[in-house]
């Protein structure tokens, strides 16, 4: 069986909990982040944000294996939330498949999807690391309220975006959907969905799993651990690997969040996300 690693033995400050832990004695809802299965271009090492991608083989098994790995330590899941983006939803599929839990509600909102990256859609960091710096690449990839360049009709992918139909969806008109977003910006867009429609099925009793994006995740974590401003940028996700969050009713953590899984094969994924920002020269 899996080992389960726990998130305070990270690699940087980012990724140690240093939590106010909340009386035991409270009622206990249980909160599953998952960020979805390896990309076609999280493998190329591009900006991927609000283009739609399906799982690349590996992410396929990553979320397969993310499925097989709850049901053998016995977690049930009963409602599952996901962004309006392919690769966030065929993740949420596999793990119910592989649970066997194909049965379970799936609700899907624009106010999960992954971090909008404005004219850096497209880009590679690796490339953009060794033009730019290594530092830059991280503020923009990493930050917390550094907005990038926002994207305008001339970009490439401005009408794939704009012109798919998911977003006519939304519970805003799409001419008021976001161009360019910070970690803060997508907060502030996530929170409302957080507290109006998953907080009230956690206090029905219900295990909740939210099948989303490094970006998201991220932020809805730096919401419910009180993570500072500058933390958040050495917090890091890899693709498929579930983390357990326990909260009181007060949506506070009871302990420190888990990623679950073997710990050297997460401590290998943590770094190959790190890595991603880092410049590469091509021979």
């Amino acid at each position: 069986m899996a080992a389960t690693r726990d998130a305070s033995s990270g690699t940087s400050a980012g990724n140690r909990c240093s939590l106010s832990l909340a009386p035991v004695s409270m009622s206990k809802h249980t909160l599953f982040l998952l960020r979805h299965g390896e990309g076609a271009w999280n493998k190329e090492n591009r900006f991927c944000s609000w283009v739609d991608q399906r799982l690349s083989e590996a992410g396929v098994k990553e979320a397969q294996d993310c499925g097989r790995l709850l049901k053998e330590h016995g977690h049930r899941v009963d409602v599952v939330f996901t962004s309006i983006l392919s690769r966030s939803v065929q993740t949420a599929w596999l793990v119910m498949e592989a649970m066997g839990l194909e049965w379970v509600p799936v609700f899907k909102s624009w106010r999960l999807n992954e971090r909008h990256y404005g004219a850096l859609i497209g880009l590679n960091r690796a490339e953009m690391a060794l033009n730019h710096g290594e530092e830059r690449v991280k503020v923009w990839r990493r930050s917390y309220d550094v907005t990038p360049p926002p994207i305008d009709e001339s970009h490439p992918y401005f009408a794939e975006i704009y012109g798919d139909r998911r977003y006519l969806t939304c519970d805003i008109p799409k001419e008021e959907l976001p161009r360019a977003e910070s970690l803060k910006e997508v907060l502030d867009r996530l929170l409302p969905y957080w507290n109006d429609v998953i907080v009230p099925e956690m206090k029905r009793g219900k295990t909740v799993l939210i099948s989303a994006h490094g970006n998201s995740c991220r932020a809805l974590l730096k919401h419910l651990e009180g993570i500072s401003d500058a933390d958040i940028a050495d917090v890091t996700l890899p693709t498929g690997v579930p983390v357990l969050l326990e909260l009181d009713d007060s949506m506070r953590p009871l302990k420190q969040r888990q990623l679950l899984g073997d710990p050297a094969k997460i401590q290998a994924a943590i770094k190959k996300v790190e890595d991603q920002g880092k410049a590469t020269v091509n021979n």
